[in-house]
């Protein structure tokens, strides 16, 4: 079976925890930057260095950046509500 180098690289799983996820803990609110770091850097190297493969690299982080600030506007949504409801108590 073929690595996957976009979803799954084989050296950012040494361990119990994924990469990603150890530097999403370390860096909090701004993970979100460090995402779209990633997806500039690809995005700008790709006709110089992968190719496509950068590419989807990008979409990856783009993917992982789109569903964050989808679960945020969610938890934001949902704190607004008990603000709501406790300023009526």
């Amino acid at each position: 079976m073929p690595k996957d180098l976009i979803n799954k690289p084989p050296h950012y799983n040494k361990g119990e925890v994924e990469t990603i996820d150890a530097i999403a803990s370390a860096l909090g609110d701004g993970f979100k930057y460090y995402l779209q770091g990633n997806i500039i850097k690809y995005v700008w190297r790709y006709e110089h260095k992968n190719g496509v493969e950068d590419l989807e690299k990008a979409e990856w982080y783009l993917k992982r950046l789109i569903r964050m600030q989808k679960n945020d506007n969610v938890r934001t949504k949902n704190t607004k509500v008990y603000e709501d409801i406790y300023k009526k108590i």
